[in-house]
């Protein structure tokens, strides 16, 4: 790369500000309550040094892994994040061009602003679906079902989030409603009225433990569960049929003073003990960050506001830029260590 992905980050968050709306990039960088989730998720991963190894033979370490039947080219998941008309005109759209160049998996979120199938057709490699179970369970049903009739090859159940954390800046997403609906819309009943479209639409906060067989079950796909910061709450999820967790605070967006995810991996890697994959996302803003979270016990790391400032900064060429520093960065990191493979982290490599 000609910048640091550090430096290229920071370029794109200045460019994302000058360009879009005070609203727009008060949404995107916004934290919940006083922000110290968000402050603590990229302080956490910086806290930990590294133990390299030394004449352990290698020439070009291998960043790619295998996670549920797919094959990465690095072991870093495009995460699902809302709304990205917010950052680019043509949303999910031009970040699925740019995932697909960069050779990435996008994790394509319930709330998007483009259609699903448009979506889609940027695609070029393995994709997968996030679901938020919105209290009408038929509309989730059915987007469930359209997105595994498109070629979804798992879905990722956010489990962090059964109403909006409060945000004293970019609370709000500055979308409209028709964007609310792009795919909702297609799976309204008929006559519905406007107050219970709202209702309908709105995370369900009831849901429990039963909601991942029955994602399981409508799709006949595995399922991920994301927003998990316990290891007894990751071993529950397992023992419910779920394919894999997923460590995060929600970027710091849902309950604010919530543990670092860099701070309850060990936990949870701990307890799950290899039966499943185990993701991790949260302020990892470089490839040092992900060999961390590797050593740490993550079979896969993934990220969200860096892929949306690239979109806002230079649109899918953004998006590519920033998975290829990611993926420079790590293999920097892991031949500087002595690492080869993804099979070769382990946890005496940090401390």
């Amino acid at each position: 790369m000609d910048l640091s992905l550090s430096d290229l980050l920071v370029e794109y968050e200045l460019a994302a500000r000058s360009t879009l709306t005070q609203a727009a990039f008060d949404y995107i960088a916004a934290g919940a309550g006083e922000e110290l989730s968000l402050e603590e998720s990229r302080a956490a991963w910086r806290r930990h040094r590294l133990r390299p190894r030394v004449l352990r033979g290698g020439a070009v370490p291998d960043v790619s892994t295998d996670i549920l039947g797919t094959r990465l080219a690095m072991p870093l998941i495009v995460a699902p994040t809302a709304y990205h008309q917010v950052a680019h005109a043509e949303g999910e759209v031009e970040t699925a061009r740019g995932v697909s160049a960069a050779g990435g998996l996008l994790v394509v979120t319930t709330r998007a602003t483009m259609v699903l199938e448009e979506i889609v057709a940027e695609l070029h490699g393995a994709w997968w679906y996030q679901v938020y179970v919105v209290r009408d369970h038929r509309l989730i049903e059915g987007l469930v079902r359209r997105a595994a009739g498109l070629g979804a090859s798992a879905l990722m159940l956010t489990v962090d989030t059964p109403y909006i954390g409060f945000k004293r800046h970019g609370h709000y997403a500055p979308v409209s409603f028709e964007q609310h609906l792009v795919n909702f819309g297609t799976h309204l009943p008929e006559g519905v009225a406007f107050e219970d479209v709202v209702a309908g639409i709105d995370q369900d906060p009831a849901i429990g433990l039963e909601i991942i067989a029955w994602l399981r079950e409508i799709s006949g796909l595995p399922v991920l569960v994301k927003g998990v910061l316990r290891g007894d709450d990751a071993v529950a999820c397992l023992d419910a049929g779920a394919a894999g967790v997923v460590v995060s605070n929600h970027g710091g967006r849902q309950l604010d003073r919530a543990v670092a995810a860099a701070v309850a991996l060990p936990e949870v890697a701990a307890a799950v003990a290899g039966r499943a994959p185990v993701l991790v996302d949260g302020g990892i803003v470089s490839g040092t960050d992900v060999f961390v979270a590797l050593a740490l016990g993550a079979t896969a790391t993934m990220v969200g506001r860096p892929i949306l400032w690239g979109l806002a900064a230079a649109g899918g060429e953004g998006v590519r830029r920033v998975l290829d520093g990611y993926r420079e960065e790590l293999g920097h990191a892991m031949g500087l260590a002595g690492v080869w493979s993804i099979a070769d982290f382990s946890g005496d490599l940090v401390v």
